[in-house]
């Protein structure tokens, strides 16, 4: 398990992550979410270690991972932008990773075919997708405990995007590792990730099961053919609304059943309910956090 316990990072007068805290459970795939600025990238290089914080610490499987640097073995960081040497391959980066890490043959070949790798070119003459799959070939070689994606779809194309969410899921059946992936694409993220947080404000605002999460928060359109007392609506967590003539559009975080229970009994003379994805999700959380 990962647990972050008052993570607090800044770099001179400027406070990025103050006393977050976050637990993420194995074998799962959690999104990390936020406006961009927000400090997914640094939360996620004081995760790897790469970071020392100025106050709490991060703990995977109960190890501090900025202290003890064998529990670094266990984790793999795939940087939003990746440096490599001038004159360096795929070849020689697994040397350079056999060495620290310890790779697995077999998958890297797998991989290797799967993004379509030349192992032997420089990697300087790569596109932008395939740098990034250069090091996605890596993580799912390396196989680490713990995988952390920064933007892992940006530059992608559709079939590799769909190759690496079925590499991932293959990858936490067989090894319960845990993955953690910010992505500024929230709808790469809706079908691939178990629970999501909102990093806002240097804090995680909103936390929770995706799923449940998403059937939590619904939209509601209501028209009625009366004249209606607005302030009825004021016993609902309203996090949206419009009106245009006669009818409303509201969404409103709560029991599903609840909540069309308790508008029913205001007697519209329409009533639908529409669920929402994983972006109208953070907008909305975004927006009522605001408020």
């Amino acid at each position: 398990m990962l647990k972050i316990n008052g993570l607090t990072k800044g770099f001179g007068d400027k406070k990025v992550l103050d006393s977050l805290y976050l637990e993420v459970n194995e074998a799962s795939i959690f999104g990390l979410v936020g406006v961009n600025g927000a400090g997914k990238s640094t939360m996620l290089r004081c995760i790897s270690g790469i970071y020392e914080p100025d106050g709490g610490n991060v703990e995977f499987n109960g190890t501090d991972t900025y202290k003890d640097e064998a529990i670094r073995k266990d984790i793999f960081f795939v940087n939003d932008d990746p440096y490599y040497p001038m004159a360096s391959s795929i070849r020689t980066l697994k040397e350079f990773y056999g060495s620290y890490y310890s790779l697995n043959e077999k998958a890297y070949r797998k991989y290797l075919d799967l993004f379509h790798l030349d192992e032997n070119k420089p990697i300087n003459s790569f596109s932008k997708g395939m740098k990034r799959q250069t090091l996605l070939l890596f993580a799912l070689a390396i196989r680490p405990k713990l995988l952390l994606l920064d933007e892992a779809f940006d530059g992608l194309d559709p079939i590799v995007r769909l190759d690496l969410k079925k590499a991932l899921y293959d990858f936490i059946q067989d090894d319960q590792a845990t993955v953690i992936i910010s992505s500024h694409n929230l709808k790469e993220l809706e079908d691939i990730c178990d629970s999501y947080g909102i990093l806002e404000n240097g804090k995680i605002s909103t936390y929770g099961d995706l799923l449940e999460s998403k059937a939590n928060i619904n939209k509601y359109q209501l028209a009625f053919n009366k004249t209606i007392d607005e302030s009825c609506f004021e016993q609902f967590e309203i996090l949206h609304q419009a009106k245009e003539g006669s009818v409303y559009s509201f969404v409103i975080k709560g029991d599903r059943n609840e909540v069309e229970e308790k508008l029913s009994k205001l007697e519209p003379l329409i009533l639908d309910v529409l669920p929402v994805n994983f972006e109208e999700l953070f907008i909305y959380e975004h927006e009522g956090g605001r408020n």
